[in-house]
């Protein structure tokens, strides 16, 4: 490989590092919705695949490793995907021993990031020979994907109907576009409806605080109080190895082998289903909560990992949540990438393996014993100083740009439509997955029905 696209690699994936370690620390800050607009700007402005794909593992890694620390500290999952980790963590903190979530939660993440990368890119290999196969019926895997991820959703009516409804809705306004002359007819608008699907819980949340009786309830007598502990110091030199037992260490590479076999499955189910699994047997409150943490971290990284990699290395179309949601720009960037041409066309398989070592491993040399040795200080720091509303700001600045290259003006006014049906279709349960895949079933469907 050229030295020099080795060594763009090598600073895409540190400016990621130090950009996503604290957007990790920040609460509330959706996976999706912080790394799928980056990557498609990056993609959309011509930057080399290969320095692309190392920044987003990059990115990924480091977010996961640090996501876990304002859930140990202030017991605010810093993503979505560090939600269910909440009540273990705060189990851990009640006892004193937030420290030790922090550093139980960190080493998960190695372990997970371990053992899924060589193990997605065997999977690949593995799977390489299926692609032009899925290819021929993209549209209708995606329909049934849609239809599994609703079925295994909580709220599993509402999730079926809203597959319908939403793939109408996006067939509507590329045919308004056409009408209104924005866009040559025929030409399809892909980014603006994926973005605004991305920001669309964020969007509802802005729209509610225009109506008076919803601002009026959202209103509190004073500003929140967030607590964070003191926690011990350690400036040892941290061991993934050492700091999880045994039985942790094993819990959490089963773990991850299995959330890397099931990457077309919700990374949040998954992780949910496996750390409760791996820790049910446990007695103690400490080391049952410990085992679930460790599992439950791996788990994550592991799902992040296999989600992106196998689709992107063996495939070619994004046939996971995590492909067709933050890592959708690799497979879907118009005018740049298509489904018929994308990252896994023009990015031989030892391109996508070498930026995505590079990636991971620049993450877990920096960021692990950042997360470890100073998580309490990044966490004030971040809280402190780092307001959580200029991250949203931000992305949704990038997205509004995004929609205005696509369609101009009236693109813009497309994703908040949309972003508001499907913040609303959020908020009743209908998850992204669902959405998404709706979004590319829906010529297909819409044909049917026509």
């Amino acid at each position: 490989m050229d030295p020099m696209l080795l060594l763009q690699m090598l600073i895409a994936a540190l400016i990621a590092v130090v950009v996503y370690t604290a957007i990790g620390v920040a609460p509330g800050t959706d996976e999706t919705a912080v790394l799928a607009p980056v990557t498609l700007a990056l993609v959309v402005a011509g930057i080399p695949l290969p320095v692309v794909l190392a920044f987003f593992m990059a990115a990924i890694v480091a977010k996961k490793l640090t996501d876990s620390i304002p859930v140990s500290v202030a017991g605010i999952p810093g993503g979505v995907m560090s939600a269910p980790m909440v009540e273990h963590a705060m189990t851990l903190k009640r006892e004193g021993q937030s420290t030790l979530a922090i550093r139980k939660m960190a080493s998960g993440s190695v372990i997970g990031t371990l053992v899924a990368v060589p193990i997605s890119l065997f999977l690949a290999f593995l799977l390489t020979p299926l692609a032009d196969v899925l290819g021929q019926y993209a549209s209708q895997i995606f329909f049934g994907g849609a239809v599994f991820l609703a079925l295994m959703s909580r709220e599993k009516v509402i999730s079926l109907v809203s597959i319908l409804v939403l793939a109408a809705l996006i067939q509507a306004l590329r045919h308004f576009y056409w009408g209104m002359g924005v866009i040559p007819e025929g030409r399809v608008v892909f980014i603006s409806f994926f973005l605004g699907i991305t920001i669309g819980p964020m969007m509802f949340n802005l729209a509610q605080l225009l109506v008076n009786r919803e601002r009026k309830a959202m209103a509190v007598a004073e500003p929140k109080t967030i607590q964070i502990y003191k926690t011990e110091d350690d400036h040892k030199l941290p061991n993934p190895f050492r700091i999880l037992t045994r039985q942790e260490t094993t819990s959490a590479a089963a773990s991850s082998v299995l959330g890397t076999f099931t990457f077309f499955m919700s990374p949040v189910g998954i992780t949910i289903f496996l750390g409760e699994v791996m820790s049910s047997w446990v007695k103690g409150t400490v080391e049952k909560a410990s085992r679930a943490l460790s599992s439950m971290d791996a788990v994550t990284n592991a799902a992040y990992i296999a989600g992106i990699l196998i689709p992107l290395a063996a495939l070619g179309i994004p046939m996971s949540p995590m492909a067709i949601g933050p890592g959708n720009a690799f497979f879907n960037a118009p005018p740049v990438l298509t489904l018929e041409q994308n990252a896994h066309h023009l990015m031989s398989f030892s391109e996508i393996a070498i930026a995505s070592i590079l990636g991971a491993a620049v993450a877990l040399l920096i960021t692990y014993p950042i997360a470890v040795r100073y998580a309490r200080q990044i966490c004030v720091f971040v809280f402190r100083h780092i307001p959580h509303e200029a991250f949203l700001a931000m992305f949704f600045a990038l997205v509004m740009l995004l929609a205005y290259m696509d369609a101009g003006v009236m693109g813009i006014l497309g994703v908040m439509v949309l972003a508001l049906v499907a913040g609303l279709l959020n908020r009743w349960g209908v998850n992204y997955g669902v959405q998404f895949m709706t979004l590319y079933a829906a010529p297909w469907l819409m044909g049917l029905l026509a």
